[in-house]
Parts: C-alpha cells; structure tokens; sequence
C-alpha cells in the first residue's frame, strides 16, 4: 500500500482504489491506512472530484516522514546521499576515497561522510545503505576478494558500521545498488502498461503480464551489471549475480584482473584508456546483447561516470549493436535516472515498500 502511495506521488489514491489494487476489503485498507496515519506516514491529500455521490478522500505518503542514507564507496571515491521516503536527496557529502587504503582507512572516512550528510540531525533514519565493490555476501554484509584488493577478503564491513553508527546498515554490490535505485521506476512503468493493456482489453480479467527482465549496466572504474528479475534484484545463491565485466568476449584477448582473458571489463577500459569510446561502447553494447538474449531483456538502463562523460555514445554504441543482433525494435536503452549511492539507500527503503 505505501508503495502504490509512493507511486502516485502527491496527487495520491483514494481507499477504494487501493482496495481494488491490493485486493484487500475497504474495511482493512481502512485500518491499514488509519495506523499509517498514525505513525506519521500518511496524510490527506485533498479530495477528488465528484461522480454524484459524497467526494472521494485522497490519500499521500508523506515523504518527509523517515529518511534513509546511501554510501557509495568507489575504488577512488566515497559518495553519501540522505534521502527522504520518495528516494529524493536532500542533503549530500563525498570526496576522494582510496579503497587499496585497507577496510580501517575506508571505514573511518566513511563515518566521517556520514556525520556531514546527516546534519543537522533530521526525521527517524531508517538506516544505511552501502554499496561496495564485489564480490561480497550481502546477506552477511562480508567482503569478499575484490579484484586487486585482496586485503578487504573477509571483512565484515556490515558488522563494523553498524557498531560504529547505532543504524541497521545493508550491504551489497555497487551494481545491486544501482538496480535497486532504478527498480521503483522500472515497476511503476511496468504498471502502469499493465494497467493500459489490462484497459484496451474489454472483458478481460487480469493485468496484462507481470514485471520482465531488466538489467542496470554500471561502467565507471570496472564494469558490471544488476540484474532486476521480475521486479526484484537477482543476487544468486551466493550473490555472484551480475558479474557482466568477466564475460569473456575474445578468448585470445588482453588478460584481465581477475584471471580470465578478452573480458568485457578489460576491453571496454583498454578503449577507454586509447581514447575510442565507440568502440568501448561497441564491446560493451555486445556484451548486453548477450544478457538480452540470454534473460530476455526488456530494458537496459545504463550508469557509472565513463557512461556520464559520453552518455550519447553510450546509447548510441548498444542501441546499434542491438539492432544488429535483432533486438532493437523489444529493447529500450536509456540512461538510469539514479546514481549508485541513492540505490544504496534504495536498499533500505525497498523494505518499507515491500520490495527486497
């Protein structure tokens, strides 16, 4: 129910809508909405207009109500946003960050970051996203052997934080952290063409198909990807999912970091390093095509700062290399309308609303 509120942003739903979209009878829903109400979380938003009986109450989140804070931590760059219940920031603080530093070094910058971004103290903090380099275990908040950071191997970076803050703290990947960050979007334009499907057919129950496959591709100091399936972020049983970079594209390629030879990963930064960003975006439009034909792909939402510096190419790049392999007409490529550090504190707000 908060998440339908938060979908319809300040217009807001009126009880007999979200019975009808939850299932659930008027008399819960009025319940529900009055003990919302009571916590703080929802509040009127006016009245709609009326059909000829008594105007109809519409009901809002009240965005205000909680924050929640997100920590990007980059191999050479910290970035923390406080954000408010619909995912908007409003206070901000980052800078240099050397990650080879080792986890103490990093640990106590990133608490420094915090104190800036939480001030002047503000509503009740739901808690604290982080989205680190993988690979990791998110569900134990535990590093694991990031690739040349060998010495972060075991850390339990969750643990340490939420001693050092007092807050719940969630870990997980920094491309996780971008899926997530894009997910309320991708499930709210998901359906609403369910809705509009679901109205063209006449008679016909049901909503038209549930949520498809997207994926979030991040190119900043290393390449990866979240994977949103169904509407939800795709870990794997051992939160291995989404390592896109260390595909491997060209067997007798360039070796790479991690072991392996012609990955995505060190192809796409080799361009980027002579200065060819078509052809980093050409390597990296081939490995999405294989995602789209692997997961069938509906959408790929592109982020990460090479992607920022060119973000024409970059859409131009994967957009041909789709339409070549057949895939262009079903895919949409667009820019991700969030960065990494408000996905990490999509982390935490996503089970507020259900999600995660």
């Amino acid at each position: 129910m908060l998440d339908l509120l938060r979908g319809a942003g300040p217009a807001g739903l009126g009880r007999a809508e979200l019975a009808a979209r939850t299932g659930l009878t008027p008399q819960a829903v009025s319940k529900i909405t009055a003990r919302l109400g009571t916590d703080g979380l929802v509040a009127e938003a006016g009245r709609a207009a009326s059909t000829g009986g008594k105007p109809r109450t519409l009901l809002r989140l009240v965005p205000e109500a909680r924050h929640a804070v997100g920590v990007h931590l980059d191999r050479d760059e910290l970035r923390a946003v406080r954000v408010d219940l619909a995912g908007r920031v409003v206070a901000e603080s980052g800078g240099p960050l050397d990650f080879g530093a080792g986890p103490d070094a990093v640990v106590e910058e990133t608490v420094r970051t915090l104190a800036r971004v939480c001030e002047p103290p503000g509503p009740p903090l739901l808690g604290v996203g982080v989205a680190a380099p993988g690979p990791l275990d998110h569900r134990a908040g535990v590093m694991g052997r990031v690739t040349g950071f060998p010495e972060w191997e075991g850390f339990g970076l969750r643990e340490v934080l939420e001693g050092r803050l007092g807050v719940p703290v969630r870990v997980d990947k920094d491309t996780n952290a971008g899926a997530a960050g894009v997910a309320p979007a991708v499930a709210l334009a998901q359906a609403r063409q369910a809705q509009a499907q679901a109205g063209a057919r006449a008679g016909v129950a049901g909503s038209g198909g549930g949520a498809g496959a997207s994926v979030y591709l991040h190119f900043g100091t290393g390449l990866g990807a979240g994977l949103l399936l169904g509407g939800e972020v795709y870990r794997g049983a051992r939160s291995a999912a989404g390592e896109f970079g260390h595909q491997v594209l060209r067997l007798d390629g360039p070796p790479c970091a991690c072991g392996a030879r012609g990955c995505a990963e060190v192809l796409c930064l080799g361009a980027v390093a002579r200065g060819d960003l078509p052809e980093a975006a050409r390597i990296l439009g081939e490995g999405a095509a294989n995602l789209v034909a692997l997961l069938d792909v509906e959408q790929v939402l592109l982020g990460g700062r090479v992607v920022a510096g060119a973000p024409g190419v970059f859409l131009d790049g994967i957009r041909s290399v789709l339409a070549l392999r057949g895939w262009g007409a079903g895919v949409l490529v667009a820019l991700a309308e969030v960065g990494v550090a408000e996905g990490a504190a999509e982390l935490v707000l996503g089970r507020v609303f259900g999600r995660g």
